[in-house]
């Protein structure tokens, strides 16, 4: 899973970024405006991954892990004049799901781009270039499409290609010239696949994380109105989270419980993350390891067994599954299957969130 985040210049982006991955990237009262990428992978924390790890003591424990973009270069007018410059597209495109950082305090030592601190304005700035730059995308796309069908020199099944993606465009143009972000739009999975290639920003799902400085608010609702479709908003401290990133986790535990923080930055955006994009974890339990996978919220058993490896689900047999809280309230496999709670399932079973699995399989 990658996550491009993105914000206004001095929207405390890599305040956030710092404070998600525990980087030490320095954070400037200016910004240059050129296009920086910093990347990093973090590990999701999850605390059913150390109970299975105590359990077994294997000899390599591997949590899911998230990528997580910071991609700076983002400001005012960027999407007019034909939209975002192809790197800088390229690189937002690349990304599962967006997190968009918006400034919510006041501070005088780092000036304000706009000279005011606004966020609902500044969440609809850097929406607005984006809506442009799709517009000017999908304006390209639909002249390369009307040119193709006029020289009809595509094959048949090409041009009933063409014919259901221009279709779809179409639909597409009066929603951006609306002002209106793409994934307010219900698609089928047809219809996301005709245009999965065209670096569209606004289809992408977001998070939107505004950094409320030393205030302790807790509910976005009552500093922006934003009312999207596969759009989560949250809030945080950015500079006491980026402080806590830097603690050991001992440290880091107390202080949150002294604070009465119920839940450190990191994990709260990864569950929210996980949320937005219908994802969830499994599995897989012995002696040499324990691991934690990630798939889609409906997913099947021999999809599951495909993340592990495609040899697993090219000769998928059975998968053996039990409930994590089954198995911890068992004590072990053995306890577990003595008491029949591990049971066999085909390669229609929709795996659930948290299910200890192994997979059967052959392959000749």
């Amino acid at each position: 899973m990658q996550i491009g985040i993105i914000g206004l210049p001095n929207s405390t982006k890599t305040t956030i970024f710092n404070a998600l991955t525990r980087g030490q990237i320095e954070t400037e009262a200016y910004s240059s405006g050129k296009l920086e990428i910093h990347t990093a992978m973090v590990d999701v924390p999850d605390p059913r991954v150390d109970i299975l790890s105590k359990m077994f003591n294997p000899r390599k424990t591997t949590r899911a892990q998230v990528q997580y973009n910071d991609i700076a270069g983002l400001q005012r007018g960027i999407g007019e004049k034909g939209g975002l410059d192809g790197t800088l597209l390229n690189q937002i495109a690349q990304n599962d799901a967006l997190l968009h950082v918006v400034r919510a305090f006041e501070d005088e030592t780092v000036p304000h781009i706009e000279e005011t601190v606004d966020p609902q304005r500044d969440l609809e700035i850097l929406d607005t270039e984006l809506i442009l730059s799709d517009l000017a995308v999908v304006e390209r796309r639909l002249e390369r499409l009307q040119t193709a069908r006029a020289k009809r020199i595509s094959a048949p099944a090409e041009r009933d290609a063409q014919l259901k993606e221009q279709t779809l465009l179409q639909r597409f143009k009066p929603h951006l010239e609306n002002g209106l972000p793409l994934r307010d739009l219900e698609l089928s999975d047809d219809e996301a696949r005709l245009v999965k290639n065209l670096a569209l920003t606004t289809i992408k799902p977001q998070l939107v994380v505004l950094n409320v400085g030393d205030r302790a608010i807790t509910d976005p609702a009552t500093i922006v109105r934003y009312d999207h479709k596969k759009t989560l908003l949250a809030t945080l401290q950015g500079k006491l989270e980026m402080e806590i990133a830097q603690m050991s986790s001992e440290d880091a535990r107390a202080f949150l419980a002294e604070y009465g923080i119920t839940e450190a930055g990191l994990a709260k955006v990864i569950r929210l993350s996980y949320t937005l994009l219908g994802l969830q974890a499994f599995f897989t339990v012995g002696d040499d390891e324990v691991r934690a996978w990630t798939i889609p919220v409906g997913a099947t058993a021999v999809d599951a067994a495909g993340a592990i490896h495609t040899d697993l689900a090219r000769g998928f047999i059975r998968a053996e599954v039990i409930a994590y809280a089954d198995l911890i309230a068992s004590g072990s496999l053995a306890q577990a299957r003595q008491r029949g709670l591990l049971r066999l399932e085909g390669k229609e079973y929709i795996v659930q969130d948290g299910d200890v699995i192994s997979i059967r399989f052959n392959v000749s």
